[in-house]
C-alpha cells in the first residue's frame, strides 16, 4: 500500500484566531488541486483558533486538514484547563499531536501519560501524531535509536495493530527543534527506519501503512533531500509553517530540483 505523504504545520503558541484565518486563506488561495492530490496537508493551530479554522475550511470547502496540539487523558470532568478528544472530534479535527518534546519537558509528561493520550485520541476517531526523539546528550552518546524505540514501545503499549497502522509517528530530534540545526537525511533515516522496523516486529504489516514524519527545522531548502529517504513520509513542520510561502514551498518538495 502506498503511503500518502503528510505535511503538518505545528503553529505552537502563535497566531490569534484572526491571524489564523488570514494564514489559512492565503494557503487556500495558493495551494492547487494538484497539491492536495499529491499529499495530505494539515495545520495544527492553538486551541483558540480551531473553531475559526473549522468554519473557514468547511465554509469554503478547503481540502486542508487540521488538528490540535495536545489532548486530555479524560473525556470529560473536573479537569480545569484541559481539552478532551471528544471536544476536538466535535470540532472536526483529524489529527492531534501527542507527546511533543515541549510537552514532555515543560509539563512533565512521561511515557505513561503519552500512552493514555494516544488511547484517548483513538477512542474518538482522532489520528495521533505521536512524537518521539532524543536530546543532544543522547545523540552524542550514540543512543538515539534505543531511546526513541523505548518511547515508541511505551506510547503504543496496549494499542491494537489495526490502530497502529493508522497512526502518524513524528521523529523529532530535540536538538534540532527551533535551533536551525537539522538532522542529515541519513541521521533522520536511521531512526525513522528503526521506528518502522520496530513496528513491523511488533505489529506486522501495520508497518507498511503507518506514516513516519521528520520534525526538526524542516524547511524549503532541506525538505527535498529528507523526503527522498525511504522511511520518511512527510514532516511535522514548526516555524516554517507560520510563513505561508515557505510552508507551500515545503509542501511542494516534489517540485524542487
Amino acid at each position: 500500500m502506498a503511503r500518502i505523504p503528510l505535511m503538518a504545520g505545528n503553529w505552537k503558541m502563535n497566531l490569534n484566531h484572526i491571524e489564523a484565518i488570514a494564514l489559512v486563506q492565503k494557503l487556500a488561495y495558493t495551494f492547487k488541486a494538484d497539491d492536495f492530490a499529491a499529499l495530505e496537508i494539515a495545520v495544527i493551530p492553538p486551541f483558540t483558533d480551531i473553531r475559526s479554522v473549522q468554519t473557514l475550511v468547511d465554509g469554503d470547502k478547503i481540502a486542508l486538514k487540521y488538528g490540535a496540539q495536545d489532548v486530555a487523558v479524560a473525556d470529560k470532568g473536573a479537569f480545569t484547563g484541559e481539552v478532551s478528544a471528544l471536544m476536538l472530534a466535535k470540532l472536526g479535527c483529524t489529527f492531534v499531536i501527542v507527546g511533543h518534546s515541549e510537552r514532555r519537558a515543560n509539563h512533565g509528561e512521561d511515557d505513561q501519560k503519552v500512552n493514555l493520550k494516544v488511547q484517548a485520541a483513538l477512542r474518538h476517531g482522532l489520528t495521533p501524531i505521536l512524537c518521539v526523539g532524543e536530546g543532544l546528550d543522547t545523540r552524542q552518546a550514540g543512543e538515539q535509536v534505543a531511546h526513541t524505540l523505548a518511547q515508541l514501545d511505551a506510547a503504543l503499549a496496549g494499542v491494537a495493530s489495526a490502530d497502529v497502522a493508522n497512526l502518524v509517528i513524528a521523529y523529532e530530534p530535540i536538538w534540532a527543534i527551533g535551533t536551525g540545526e537539522v538532522a542529515t537525511p541519513a541521521d533522520a533515516q536511521e531512526v525513522c527506519g528503526a521506528i518502522r522496523a520496530r513496528i513491523r516486529e511488533v505489529h506486522g504489516s501495520a508497518a507498511d501503512q503507518v506514516r513516519v514524519l521528520y520534525g526538526g527545522s524542516m524547511k524549503a531548502d532541506n525538505v527535498a533531500a529528507l523526503m527522498k529517504e525511504q522511511d520518511i513520509d512527510g514532516g511535522l513542520v514548526g516555524g516554517a509553517s507560520l510563513d505561508p510561502d515557505e510552508f507551500v514551498s515545503v509542501c511542494r518538495y516534489r517540485l524542487h530540483p
